[in-house]
């Protein structure tokens, strides 16, 4: 019977080395994959960040364009240009008597 639990011995210490080894690089394994999980979730925020700002930049692009669209097109107003000349350049028609307070 010595005999025997002598020779089971040593195959057991070597399989305890070897689950304990199989055990570190478990472990190893599940610390770097636990890092990169942190980091990618830490560039995905920044992305998202990102992203946001760049739809604000866009939003606010084509609401402008939208605007300069409806200033062309008045534009290519005759009466629209008119209103312009008298506003801000103080022009009338001829025959027409511009009217200043001061």
């Amino acid at each position: 019977m010595s005999s025997r639990t002598a020779t089971a011995t040593p195959v057991l210490t070597g399989a305890r080395r070897r689950l304990k080894l199989l055990l570190f690089v478990l472990i190893l394994f599940m610390s770097w994959a636990t890092y990169v999980l942190i980091v990618q979730y830490g560039q995905i925020s920044d992305r998202k960040s990102q992203l946001y700002e760049a739809d604000q930049k866009l939003t606010d692009a084509q609401a402008k364009n939208e605007e300069l669209k409806q200033q062309i097109v008045r534009l290519n107003d005759y009466e629209y240009i008119g209103q312009i000349a008298r506003k801000e350049h103080g022009l009338g028609l001829p025959g027409e008597v511009p009217i200043t307070t001061k």
